[in-house]
């Protein structure tokens, strides 16, 4: 592969991705676009950008990816992860058909499917609660069903990943962030939270890009159209993680529960099993739960002008 299109390079996964990339195809030109190079609601823009640059691969990333911000603004959701999504799979299919698509789904779309407690695989319903989740599976619908016009397609569903860098908008970097702006002195020894009992299967984001380069790179042993679970297989609760950045605190903390970030339909677990991409992909998570928060938390502190 020679040219490697990584839509949302700019972003929390992307920046992460682009090193990952390298080190699994040296030789390869890495084509990173943000908001600031390619608006993939433009449909126009879209079907040029793809022409002009005729990529080998193209690893589908940009998105509006926090639940709150697609239920805040679902016009924009909508445009950016559906249509965005539909806008990449046609300016393929028109200009760069060998193009090999690796879409970036999420394993919020099994939604209710976890109400069973069990470790879901990829034979599991989809079945959103949520906009963003509905968006996600509207998306994997419409690629899929191009396939069949000759899209070459990977649908993947990574479950909750974090790691330095990752925005407020999701747990990890909330409470990190809550934790090191009390340590500066910047807020009282207090911290707001939301549920805390829901389990959740937590990956570190540089194990994810690693299964995102690993899939490119076995994308033509894998029937089209294949989908794969990124999950550790490991349930972990909310507060488990508080406990765990609490216990690195340097100072003693007050836990209050803040009502604006309980959720109105919360699943109380969410856990995937992972065995069809260790097994296609050889692939499997490296990175313990402790040196992922434990770097999450020195990246806020830093942030903040406090060393490690």
């Amino acid at each position: 592969m020679q040219r490697i299109l990584l839509t949302g390079a700019d972003g929390f996964v992307g920046k992460h991705l682009l090193p990952s990339l390298q080190a699994v195809f040296p030789g390869a030109a890495i084509i990173g676009t943000g908001v600031a190079t390619l608006d993939v609601t433009d449909a126009a823009a879209t079907s040029e950008f793809i022409k002009a640059h005729q990529p080998d691969a193209c690893i589908h990333l940009a998105g509006i990816a926090a639940i709150g911000a697609a239920q805040s603004d679902p016009d924009t959701a909508w445009a950016v992860n559906f249509y965005g999504a539909l806008n990449i799979a046609r300016a393929i299919l028109a200009h760069a058909p060998p193009c090999r698509m690796i879409f970036i789904s999420s394993s919020e779309i099994y939604g209710t499917s976890f109400t069973t407690w069990l470790a879901l695989d990829e034979t599991a319903l989809p079945a959103p609660l949520n906009l963003y989740a509905a968006t996600k599976a509207a998306a994997e619908l419409a690629l899929g069903a191009m396939t069949s016009d000759g899209l070459r397609l990977l649908r993947l569903r990574p479950f909750n990943h974090t790691g330095p860098g990752q925005r407020e908008a999701f747990v990890v970097p909330a409470f990190a962030h809550q934790i090191a702006r009390i340590e500066a002195g910047l807020a009282p020894p207090q911290m707001a939270v939301g549920a805390l009992t829901p389990e959740r299967d937590f990956l570190d984001v540089r194990d994810v890009c690693a299964a995102y380069a690993q899939g490119l790179q076995k994308f033509d042993t894998l029937p089209n159209n294949s989908v794969l679970n990124i999950a550790s297989g490991k349930p972990v609760k909310i507060g488990t993680i508080l406990e765990i950045l609490l216990a690195r605190a340097r100072c003693k903390i007050h836990i209050v529960t803040d009502p604006a970030r309980l959720r109105p339909v919360e699943i109380s677990r969410a856990v995937g099993d992972a065995s069809r991409a260790k097994h296609v992909l050889g692939w499997q998570p490296k990175y313990q739960l402790e040196d992922t928060l434990g770097d999450v938390l020195d990246a806020a502190r830093k942030f903040y002008g406090a060393s490690n």
